[in-house]
């Protein structure tokens, strides 16, 4: 039989498994294996050249028994509605895992922003806020950045709720700049937070972080910032690829030269002769593996030949459930995305809270923060699958989905 690779019903399997696990019924499946509410729009948009086009986005509530939801904007030709409905439900896990009072949300605009002008990005990101509007805001769903969106993005998004609501909103969004009360450490956080699940996993399989040789596939956001602080630690980063290829140097790579020279997308190995596959590069002997570029990468097919000893998802669903049961099998700890990539979510739900309170915290107290809600999250999910003997993405999933439960049975939704 092919192996599933589709996010979305492979989610819904192991939410199933999750939730049997704790000993829900059906009905509670029933419940979350779908979001509560999805909605389509179309955002008509004037482009520079004076011709109309029709845009279409989406954002997937998938379940707010606990709060609000929360969850990013992702901007890429690739979104489809399926995989809004995955990642929402990622969303309720993540925080749930980190313990937040948040369900999980998710939305997306089918287009390409390395095709279009700042003008035309800024139009299509008001556009879609006036097409959501009814459907968001701070109590009800926060977004957030994520693929090709940032800060200048989530500023516009917010002065355009702002100007809707006659009222200064910054709490409707998360991820904006400093000045317009963002917070302090969010650009990073998703990068520390994996950081930190990496030094707790090392820890656990007695590896010292100082000369560990680490290879990360992915050089945007997550992948950059954490090459950097990996070898801050000492590591050796023997390889990173972006989309077009990898670099590999079994004496370590010179990360400050590689971070100066890539571009905002991310790449920087066309800059080089000698590359190798991405293929190759995730079977390069290391210690600790990071996929933190697109999903299914780890699969049946190249599981056996995974040689590090840890590997740490910082991307979404980089491994199949498949691939995730052989490396289990093979006794490599496996630091599921769900729990590696929350630091993201957990800053945001710290910059959420500065905004209520109108009170703003040292980048020191945010990281301090950050650092206990990840090592309670991690000894929560290692905990649980060491204790039932199952496989840390089937822990995590626990952990994650079982906030959401219990609301959802003590409100007497099921």
């Amino acid at each position: 039989m092919a192996e599933n690779l589709n996010l979305f019903t492979s989610t819904q399997d192991v939410i199933q498994d999750a939730l049997n696990k704790l000993g829900y019924d059906e009905g509670m499946f029933e419940l979350l294996k779908e979001p509560l509410r999805m909605l389509e729009v179309r955002i008509p948009i004037k482009m520079d050249d004076g011709k109309v086009k029709v845009y279409t986005g989406y954002r997937a509530q998938h379940n707010d028994a606990v709060g609000p939801t929360k969850g990013g904007v992702r901007f890429h030709p690739e979104v489809s509605e399926d995989e809004m409905k995955a990642l929402s439900m990622w969303m309720t896990l993540k925080c749930g895992i980190v313990d937040l009072p948040y369900g999980g949300a998710k939305g997306g605009i089918i287009c390409d922003p390395r095709q279009m002008s700042m003008n035309e990005i800024e139009k299509l990101s008001r556009g879609y806020v006036r097409a959501i509007s009814q459907f968001v805001g701070p109590t009800k769903d926060i977004p957030a950045p994520d693929v090709f969106t940032n800060s200048q993005i989530m500023a516009w998004m917010m002065d355009e709720y702002s100007r809707m609501d006659e009222f200064n909103s910054p709490g409707f969004i998360t991820g904006k700049p400093i000045v317009l009360g963002g917070s302090q450490g969010r650009e990073r956080a998703t990068a520390q937070g994996v950081t930190i699940c990496v030094e707790e996993a090392t820890k656990k399989r007695g590896i010292d972080m100082k000369g560990a040789r680490v290879v990360i596939q992915g050089f945007g956001n997550a992948g950059s910032f954490l090459a950097k602080f990996m070898s801050d630690a000492g590591a050796k980063v023997i390889g990173i690829s972006d989309a077009y290829g990898a670099l590999h140097d079994p004496e370590g790579l010179d990360i400050d030269y590689l971070l100066d020279r890539r571009d905002s997308f991310g790449t920087v190995t066309t800059l080089f002769e000698n590359t190798i596959s991405n293929k190759e590069l995730l079977e390069l002997d290391c210690d600790i593996l990071v996929p933190a570029a697109i999903e299914n990468q780890i699969t049946a097919e190249n599981a056996h030949k995974i040689k590090a000893g840890i590997v740490v998802e910082a991307a979404n669903g980089p491994t199949t459930t498949e691939a995730t049961k052989i490396l289990t099998d093979r006794g490599i700890l496996l630091v599921p995305d769900v729990l590696a990539s929350a630091g993201g979510v957990t800053v945001s739900y710290f910059e959420w809270v500065q905004n209520n309170q109108g009170y703003y915290w040292t980048e020191e107290e945010v990281a301090e923060k950050l650092y206990k809600k990840m090592i309670t999250a991690f000894d929560n999910v290692y905990t649980v699958a060491t204790t039932r003997n199952i496989n840390m993405r089937l822990a995590a999933y626990m952990v994650g989905v079982r906030k959401t439960a219990e609301a959802a049975r003590f409100r007497g939704w099921v």
